[in-house]
């Protein structure tokens, strides 16, 4: 199912919004470049665009809006690690390379930053558990979602059949222009020459053969290329970065 987020000032960002209606204790969101176009909402702390003092201000505010008490992230490398975790000292922390975040204690906001790549978020109701997730298509190929709900399984007993998912903006599948090498890795029919390829699509049938159920699977109408979304995009040219965070309201 396609969803429209819906933008917020506090912090910029886009929220899904049936979600915030169907789970009031969630905090969910991707951030934007905000209204200043002299000083974009970068949260990228490993890219290098935005001054490290505007960048750690940026992630300051992204708590302080959302109310949560610990920020985790983490330096991305588009692979399949994802990590679990339990209450720590306040602010921000970041914790070793990995691609993906699951908790579920109150006050732990968990994040991934994009330029392109799928921010996927994961939501379990019944356990109260949530994940973020970085997909890139290297990301997607070596199993990042499957791992995600592995974690979750295994963390607090999650059954995949349970669990909401949503695939938020990113790259659409007409901007999306790749090599047979990304075809040939994700597992999908081979073209004879570059052409687009819609990653959401790909991890949304991903997710159903993982066992999340096909309704409870939704996809942002958000690309980062195109369109008037106020989103970063790395084929945009845009070296910043926003992040999607996914929380549990304290």
């Amino acid at each position: 199912m396609k969803v429209r987020e819906v933008s917020i000032d506090a912090p910029p960002a886009l929220v899904h919004a049936p979600w915030r209606a169907a789970f009031p204790w969630l905090i969910q969101g991707c951030t934007t470049r905000g209204p200043e176009p002299e000083r974009p909402f970068d949260l990228g702390l490993f890219s290098d665009a935005s001054p490290a003092r505007h960048v750690l201000e940026h992630w300051q505010r992204l708590r302080a809006a959302t109310g949560q008490t610990r920020v985790v992230h983490a330096q991305q490398v588009h692979g399949a690690n994802v990590r679990f975790h339990l209450p720590g000292p306040p602010g921000l922390h970041i914790c070793e390379t990995c691609d993906g975040h699951v908790t579920a204690e109150a006050g732990v906001l968990v994040g991934v930053s994009t330029a392109d790549c799928v921010p996927i978020f994961v939501v379990d109701p019944k356990k109260r558990a949530v994940a973020a997730l970085h997909a890139g298509w290297r990301g997607a190929a070596s199993g990042v979602l499957e791992r995600g709900l592995e974690v979750m399984q295994e963390s607090v007993g999650s059954d995949p059949a349970r669990i909401h998912l949503h695939l938020g903006p990113a790259i659409c599948g007409d901007c999306y222009e790749v090599g047979s090498e990304v075809f040939e890795a994700l597992e999908q029919p081979v073209p004879a020459n570059p052409a687009p390829i819609d990653l959401r699509a790909v991890l949304a049938q991903r997710a159903v053969d993982a066992g999340v159920a096909q309704d409870q699977i939704t996809v942002s109408e958000h690309c980062t290329r195109c369109g008037e979304s106020g989103l970063f995009s790395h084929r945009g040219g845009d070296r910043e970065r926003q992040v999607g965070y996914i929380g549990i309201r304290a």
